[in-house]
C-alpha cells in the first residue's frame, strides 16, 4: 500500500476538491468524517424527521411509494422496511468490466460527500460505514455499464448499497471475497438500510462524478506533458522558437494559450542563440501548438467548476429539509453538467492526441524532418537499409488517434427514454465519463509514442553535433535516459511504451511550476 499523506480528507460541511478525491483514490490520503456534535446532530435530525413522517403515515417518494414510474404505488407501512433491499436487489444487473480500485475509491468518496450535505435523510452510522470502507479499503465490485445518468447511477451504486448491507462481493486486501465474510472478519455488523437510505445511496451522480475527477487529473497532466513533448519536437525538427514570442501572444491573450506559450519559451530558452532555421514558419502542429493546447488549458477552469459543484452537492431525490419540516421532490440526480464536462473533455484530449500524432508524422518522414534519418533509426550505414526505427510506432499512434477522434461523439446527445417513460430525458453522464477516460487512455498512448520519438530525435541531433539542448529539456532527457535508451538497431518497443504509460499515469515527471 502507498504511504498515506499525513493530511487527511475530512468529509462533512467543507467542500472537497478534485485533488482530494484523486488522493483518496490513489491511497495517498486517509478519509475522516467530521465528528463534532453539532454536525452529527444535523445528520441525525434528517433521519428522525423521516421517522416522524412515517409515524404520521406521510407519503414520501421511495419510502412509502414504489420507485420511478411506480411512485403511484403505495407501500403499506409493514413493507416499508423491506423496500430498500428490493431497490438494490433488482438493480443488481450491471455488466461490463469492473471499475478498478482507484475508480471505486473515488465512487465511495463522491457518494459519501454528497450524503454529508445533510439533506438526504440518512443516519450517521451510514456515513461512518462509508468512511470505514474507504479507510479499510473495502471496495465493492462495481460493473461499469448500466447507468443512463438519471435517476443518477442507480445500477452501479446498487453494488455499494448491497455491499454495505453485507451482500454481493468486495475486493479486500487484493482478494475478491463476499461482503458478508469481510464484514465478519472486521467485526462489523452489516447495515440494515433504513427507509430512504438505499435510495439516498443509489439515486445520485457519484459514479460519473468520481470518474470525472480522475479524468480531470489525467487531462491536466496530459496538457503539461504535451507541451513538453512539443518543446522537444521543436528542437528535434529544428523549429522556429519565435513562434512562441510573448509579444505575439499578447495580441491574442487567451489565458491558457498564453500559459502554454510561456511554458514553451521556458523549455526552449527562447532568448538563447538558436540553430539556423529551415523554415520561416513551421507547420501548424508546431507553430499552433499553444493554440491547440490552449483550448484545453482554458477549459479546465470551467470543467473544474462543473465537477466540484457536483461533487459537493446533494444529488439524490427527494431531499429532506428537517429544519423546515419539508420533503423536497426534484431531479438533482440528473448528471447533465458532468455529461457536458466529459463530452467536452474527450474532444479536448482527442485534439491533443491529433496534435502529437501530426508531430510524430513529421519526425519520421525525411521529407519534413530536416535531415533526421528515416523513421528516426539510429542504425549505422551498414545496416540502415534493414532497420525501420519508429515506423510501426507511428502507425500505432495513428490508430490510437483515430479511435480517440471517433470517440468524440457527445454521449449526452443519445438520451433514451427509459423506465416506462418516467426517465424520459436522461443525461448519459456516466457513459460520457467512461468515454472520456477511454479517450485519455488513447491520447496517453499517443503521448508515450511521441515522447519516445521526440527523445530519439533530439538524441540524433546531439549525436550528429548539430545543436545543444536548453537546460529544462536536457533535464527531461536525463530522466528519460534511465528507462529509454537510444534506438540503434530495431527492437520491439512495446515494453518501453508500456513503461512510459506507467510513468505518465503516475505523473512521474514534474512538469512546470
Amino acid at each position: 500500500m502507498t504511504t498515506l499523506q499525513p493530511e487527511p480528507v475530512i468529509f462533512g460541511e467543507l467542500p472537497l476538491t478534485i485533488e482530494q478525491v484523486v488522493g483518496l483514490a490513489q491511497r495517498r490520503a486517509r478519509a475522516l468524517l467530521q465528528d463534532d456534535p453539532g454536525y452529527r446532530e444535523k445528520i441525525a435530525k434528517g433521519a428522525r424527521f423521516l421517522d416522524s413522517l412515517l409515524d404520521q403515515e406521510g407519503v414520501i417518494y421511495g419510502v412509502t411509494t414504489g420507485y420511478g414510474d411506480s411512485c403511484v404505488v403505495a407501500v403499506p407501512l409493514h413493507q416499508v422496511e423491506a423496500l430498500p433491499r428490493h431497490l438494490y436487489t433488482f438493480h443488481g444487473c450491471g455488466l461490463g468490466k469492473l471499475l478498478d480500485p482507484a475508480s471505486t475509491r473515488a465512487v465511495l468518496a463522491a457518494r459519501l460527500q454528497s450524503l454529508c450535505q445533510g439533506v438526504s435523510g440518512v443516519r450517521v452510522e451510514l456515513l461512518e460505514r462509508l468512511q470505514a470502507f474507504l479507510d479499510f479499503d473495502v471496495l465493492p465490485l462495481i460493473p461499469e455499464e448500466g447507468s443512463v445518468g438519471a435517476s443518477g447511477d442507480l445500477t452501479p451504486l446498487s453494488y455499494v448499497a448491497a455491499s454495505l448491507s453485507g451482500e454481493r462481493e468486495v475486493l479486500y486486501q487484493g482478494e475478491r471475497r463476499s461482503a458478508a465474510e469481510v464484514h465478519a472478519e472486521l467485526g462489523w455488523t452489516p447495515l440494515l438500510l433504513r427507509p430512504k437510505e438505499a435510495l439516498a445511496l443509489m439515486n445520485g451522480t457519484a459514479v460519473m462524478t468520481a470518474l470525472a475527477c480522475l479524468a480531470f487529473s489525467r487531462a491536466e497532466y496530459l496538457l503539461k506533458l504535451a507541451t513538453r513533448i512539443t518543446a522537444l519536437n521543436v528542437v528535434a525538427l529544428q523549429g522556429n522558437p519565435e513562434h512562441f514570442d510573448e509579444r505575439l501572444f499578447a495580441a491574442k491573450p487567451h489565458p491558457g494559450q498564453l500559459q502554454v506559450a510561456a511554458w514553451l519559451r521556458e523549455d526552449l530558452a527562447i532568448d538563447a542563440p538558436t540553430a539556423p532555421l529551415h523554415r520561416l514558419q513551421d507547420r501548424y502542429s508546431l507553430r499552433c501548438a499553444p493554440h491547440v493546447l490552449g483550448v484545453l488549458a482554458d477549459s479546465l477552469g470551467l470543467l473544474r467548476q462543473f465537477i466540484e459543484i457536483e461533487l459537493n452537492s446533494a444529488n439524490d431525490n427527494p431531499l429532506i429539509d428537517a429544519e423546515a419540516g419539508r420533503v423536497l421532490h426534484g431531479g438533482h440526480f440528473y448528471g447533465g453538467h458532468i455529461a457536458f464536462a466529459m463530452d467536452s473533455l474527450k474532444n479536448l484530449v482527442a485534439n491533443v492526441a491529433d496534435l502529437l500524432d501530426r508531430q510524430l508524422a513529421l519526425l519520421v518522414d525525411q521529407r519534413y524532418n530536416h535531415g533526421l534519418p528515416s523513421n528516426l533509426s539510429g542504425a549505422p550505414a551498414a545496416s540502415a537499409m534493414i532497420n525501420h526505427g519508429f515506423k510501426a510506432v507511428q502507425i500505432g499512434a495513428s490508430a490510437w488517434t483515430a479511435e480517440a477522434l471517433k470517440n468524440g461523439m457527445p454521449a449526452s446527445l443519445f438520451s433514451r427514454s427509459t423506465e416506462c417513460h418516467n426517465q424520459d430525458k436522461v443525461s448519459m453522464g456516466t457513459i460520457a465519463a467512461r468515454d472520456a477516460l477511454r479517450s485519455l487512455e488513447l491520447s496517453e498512448q499517443v503521448a508515450a509514442a511521441t515522447l519516445l520519438a521526440a527523445n530519439q530525435g533530439v538524441w540524433l541531433r546531439l549525436r550528429d553535433g548539430q545543436q545543444s539542448v536548453p537546460a529544462p529539456l536536457a533535464a527531461m532527457r536525463e530522466q528519460l535516459a534511465a528507462d529509454f535508451p537510444p534506438l540503434l538497431e530495431d527492437r520491439a518497443l512495446e515494453g518501453e511504451l508500456r513503461l512510459c504509460l506507467v510513468r505518465i499515469r503516475a505523473q512521474h515527471w514534474r512538469l512546470y511550476a
